[in-house]
């Protein structure tokens, strides 16, 4: 099935987080393949907070949850939208239901109906409401709720598009509550009226909604709307089998940014979680865009791996253009405590530094040498390098530079083996006090490259700096 053909309905699916917390891996996955799926057929991503629990949905989670989004790059083309204004509407659903014959009023207490199903279970039947009301033709009155009159022989069939075909019998079914004795919606009734009023054509969730759908899709019906088609996809698991916790490394989207991560690289990985397009491993955003499918959607739990999230990180920050990362790494520096830098110096020296750092933390780690007035020395590489012999070294490197500059690699690696020969040691015994002069480690790229971003002036600078910290 295409579901982009001319005789379809139009592409539309949503994402509809509940507001009472940030948003994490697995919801933002959730986002990723209805966002990916939209875009993939030319259709249209909706975005709608389900913030009904007015106890726990918060506005700074809504905030957190957009901020989440924008960061990603999921943009929606409707919304966002939010249930706790479309209370009337549900209401009216509820009534109109109610006057069709397809739902009742219940007076049952909240207690009662509890007893009943405790009872049930100690009989060893399911703990369903026993329809005390259901044919009562009751009203409205302080403490009633309306529940759906579903079917009670039969049963739902759907065709999952990720598992197949699934089928729930109606004698598993209660008369679920639609309309609470406060007015509010349930869950099944806003979420279905949301999807008709949205036009929404494929619902795509986290498998742990399944058990949700049969009662959904009779909602639809009794509605008189067609029902969308499903998608559950699998959960995402840690390393240890388990479902996903913080126990397994940060899992809020926007703990990620604030470790370093870039977004294509953490779109990268959500979209790896339970589904692939040959052996490839790495793509673009464009890439995902174009081959993401929902028959390549697996049936089993995806695992989590921190490493492999690493490991494309380290891939898209060697491909991201160093304007972009010198844009992004004032926060890091920041919290290095470098407020001002030369920009030039930083956008000469990403390139080199890239190799290095899995994250933009480490580049900004990588990077502080070169942005401080002076490097900040590491004692041991000081105490074994900044020494008499060293400083008699940093003399000579000072006296090529001024003769030769830092332009010219192959000259200078010309002047430090000539060096080195003449001093009749290897070309590390050069190369590691200018290293530790220039960066105040004993690592770094390669010295000639260092000498060429810091240029001439911070060279002669700092090798003068060394040379009198050498001498004691």
């Amino acid at each position: 099935m295409n579901p982009a053909a001319d005789n379809s309905p139009k592409v539309r699916t949503r994402f509809p987080p509940s507001p009472t917390g940030a948003l994490h891996l697995g919801g933002a996955r959730t986002a990723l393949f209805n966002w990916l799926f939209a875009r993939h057929h030319g259709g249209e991503f909706v975005l709608r907070l389900e913030d009904t629990d007015r106890e726990r949905s918060k506005d700074e989670h809504v905030t957190s949850i957009l901020e989440a989004m924008e960061w990603l790059g999921l943009n929606w083309d409707e919304g966002p939208f939010y249930q706790s204004k479309r209370f009337d509407r549900y209401r009216a659903e509820a009534l109109r239901l109610v006057a069709e014959g397809k739902a009742y009023w219940c007076h049952c207490p909240a207690e009662l109906v509890q007893q009943k199903r405790e009872a049930a279970l100690a009989r060893g039947d399911k703990p369903q409401y026993d329809g005390t009301c259901r044919d009562l033709g009751l009203g409205p009155a302080p403490g009633a709720v309306i529940r759906f009159r579903g079917p009670r022989v039969g049963a739902t069939v759907f065709n999952d598009l990720v598992k197949g075909p699934i089928s729930f019998d109606h004698a598993e079914l209660d008369d679920l509550v639609i309309l609470r004795s406060d007015g509010s919606p349930t869950y099944h009734l806003a979420v279905v009226v949301d999807d008709v009023d949205m036009a929404i054509s494929h619902v795509i969730r986290g498998d742990d909604h399944v058990n949700n759908t049969p009662r959904q899709i009779l909602l639809y019906q009794a509605l008189g709307a067609m029902p969308p088609l499903f998608a559950h996809v699998p959960m995402i698991l840690g390393g240890d089998k388990a479902k996903l916790s913080k126990r397994h490394g940060a899992t809020a989207v926007v703990a990620y940014r604030e470790m370093g991560y870039l977004p294509e690289a953490l779109i990268n990985a959500l979209a790896r979680l339970g589904w692939s397009h040959g052996d490839q491993e790495v793509f673009s955003v464009a890439e995902l865009v174009e081959h993401f499918g929902l028959e390549a959607v697996g049936k089993g739990a995806a695992v989590f791996d921190a490493d492999r999230l690493a490991h494309l990180n380290h891939h898209h920050l060697q491909h991201a253009a160093p304007e972009r990362l010198a844009a992004l790494l004032p926060p890091f520096l920041a919290a290095r405590g470098i407020t001002a830098w030369d920009n030039e110096v930083l956008l000469k020296a990403i390139p080199h530094l890239v190799a290095r750092t899995p994250t933009l933390r480490e580049l900004a780690d990588w990077a502080e040498p070169y942005l401080l007035d002076e490097p900040v020395m590491d004692q041991a590489a000081q105490t074994k390098f900044l020494n008499p012999a060293g400083a008699a070294v940093l003399k000579r490197v000072a006296d090529m530079v001024t003769a030769k500059g830092v332009e010219d690699s192959p000259a200078l690696e010309e002047g430090f083996r000539e060096l080195a020969a003449e001093l009749g040691a290897k070309l590390g015994a050069v190369a590691q006090p200018t290293r530790v002069a220039l960066t105040g480690r004993t690592a770094s790229p390669g010295i000639f490259e260092v000498m060429g971003f810091l240029g001439r002036e911070r060279v002669l600078k700092r090798l003068e700096h060394a040379r009198r910290l050498a001498q004691g």
